[in-house]
């Protein structure tokens, strides 16, 4: 990390410390404890539904400071986890160091970070989602000699009473501006805090979906991050939605993650942005296009995109989302900027041109053309990524991106996957009906959670593999989407409001 980047950076303990994130220590918590007057320490970690749990110590003295951040606290882990069984519940929490953020919604000055799990020998949690997210880029290095990293596009619904002033026009508030968009200082606020955590955002901008419902306005907004080593996206990505919903219950507004609101306006999802990275440079280009490295991980995610819905999409409105003609994936293939795809290659930065001298055509100063040009192509092409686009805020953030990653380490182990990615390839519009034919010789995506459960069952072994997920997790996630028992559901309630309206209300604080 540079020296601008620490003076610039948003989470004022990085900031004070002078120090990356990454680099923090103990004695660096302590330090800004005793400096800053701050008076609580939480530790925060998600449980089995997907949300940040929460425990908090007041801080009285520096022996009691050093105990907490050293030796961690219990927790029940029957009451976090349906996998473990109250005989043997006890676990630990120890706290990420690196994950520290100064809580801005605290009226008391306190500390939080991210911990993670270990069981009744010392050992980490193997069932634990950071856990398992651990080993997933662990072993997508040890195969490729490649770090993975990720970053998601967050999206979700502010819902406010509605005003009938400057009204959207419906399904068309994608970038809008105010005053049509009237949660844009909202979003911007999120934004602040999301950063304040540790978060690195790309932008954010209001999206396609605002309707009136019943007297209440829902408008549609996303949250884009940077790319990060995949452990540090999902923390953001938890974060994120924690400081959502906290700052919503401030403003008087509700927001929802969920995947589907009502029929026929958009849903939303949390696509997922990938890529690989070696000694700091982007694997995804060579000589401009795709690689074949990007290639092979494509195809992992081509062969194993069935169960990886098991990790992304939680709950049965999850499955009226991936139907045609919504901007939402149906069946098993990628193309170019194609959004009727399941993994998108987004429009990249490859042309290599200064399309800023273009828009700026102010003489510049004097410089090398050759070391210019190099220089705008290194920068360019460290922008190119793929996108997954089926998975939802439903999902488990630390399941789903260990899921991705081990899917696209499996490209790699794969014989035929150049094959399977020619194969799977298209660069049409799927859904349109002279494209009928191209349609019928892709798999389909899983329409029901227990479909989702029977394709992680066929297709558990590679998830199982350099001891991942272990065994109890994959049992644990199969017996839980099976419980929804949502086989026939989405035609079981179609033609029916008042039913599907019941299952919106039920899952609407998903994930």
């Amino acid at each position: 990390m540079s020296n601008n980047q620490l003076v610039l950076n948003a989470n004022p303990v990085v900031a004070y410390l002078q120090k990356p994130a990454a680099e923090l220590t103990k004695a660096d918590i302590v330090k800004y404890v005793c400096e800053n007057e701050i008076c609580m320490i939480n530790f925060m970690y998600p449980g089995g539904d997907g949300k940040l749990k929460t425990l908090n110590f007041v801080i009285t003295n520096l022996d009691y400071l050093d105990t907490i951040l050293t030796c961690g606290e219990r927790v029940d882990g029957s009451s976090l986890f349906s996998f473990i069984q109250a005989g043997s519940s006890d676990l630990y929490v120890l706290p990420r160091f690196r994950t520290a953020f100064l809580d801005p919604f605290a009226e008391i000055p306190t500390l939080s970070m991210l911990c993670s799990f270990f069981d009744k020998d010392g050992q980490p949690l193997a069932s634990a989602p950071e856990q398992t997210l651990r080993k997933a880029s662990e072993a997508f290095t040890r195969v490729t000699g490649m770090q993975f990293e990720a970053m998601g596009e967050l999206e979700y619904y502010v819902i406010s009473a509605d005003e009938n002033v400057f009204p959207a026009v419906d399904q068309h508030g994608y970038h809008e501006s105010a005053p049509y968009a009237k949660t844009n200082a909202f979003r911007a606020m999120c934004m602040k805090y999301i950063a304040q955590t540790g978060g690195l955002i790309k932008y954010g901008h209001s999206e396609v979906g605002n309707f009136t419902l019943d007297g209440l306005t829902y408008e549609q907004n996303e949250i884009e991050f940077l790319p990060v080593p995949v452990e540090q996206a999902a923390d953001q990505l938890m974060l994120a939605k924690w400081v959502i919903r906290n700052l919503a219950y401030e403003e008087g507004y509700d927001v929802t993650f969920a995947p589907k609101i009502t029929t026929g306006k958009a849903g939303s999802g949390l696509h997922i942005h990938m890529r690989m990275t070696k000694d700091g440079r982007n694997q995804m280009l060579c000589n401009g296009v795709l690689s074949e490295d990007a290639r092979r991980m494509i195809a992992g995610m081509m062969n194993l995109a069935p169960s990886i819905t098991a990790f992304g999409n939680k709950n049965p409105t999850s499955y009226f989302r991936l139907v045609p003609h919504q901007e939402a994936p149906t069946n098993v293939c990628w193309g170019d900027r194609n959004r009727s795809v399941l993994v998108r290659v987004p429009l990249g930065w490859a042309a290599g041109v200064d399309m800023s001298a273009m828009a700026n055509p102010l003489k510049a100063e004097e410089q090398d053309k050759e070391k210019h040009d190099a220089y705008i192509t290194q920068l360019t092409s460290n922008k190119q990524t793929v996108e997954m686009r089926s998975p939802d805020g439903s999902a488990d953030l630390y399941q789903l991106l260990a899921g991705l990653c081990v899917a696209c380490r499996h490209g790699f182990e794969m014989a035929d996957a150049l094959e399977v990615a020619e194969r799977t390839y298209v660069n049409v519009n799927i859904h349109d009906v002279q494209n009928a034919d191209r349609l019928a010789q892709l798999a389909q995506l899983p329409d029901s959670c227990v479909a989702s459960a029977d394709c992680l069952e066929r297709q558990r072994q590679v998830f199982e593999e350099y001891d991942v997920f272990s065994p109890a997790m994959i049992d644990g996630i199969i017996a839980q989407l099976r419980t929804f028992d949502d086989c026939s559901l989405r035609s079981d309630v179609e033609g029916n409001p008042d039913a599907i309206q019941q299952l919106v209300n039920r899952y609407f604080h998903c994930g």
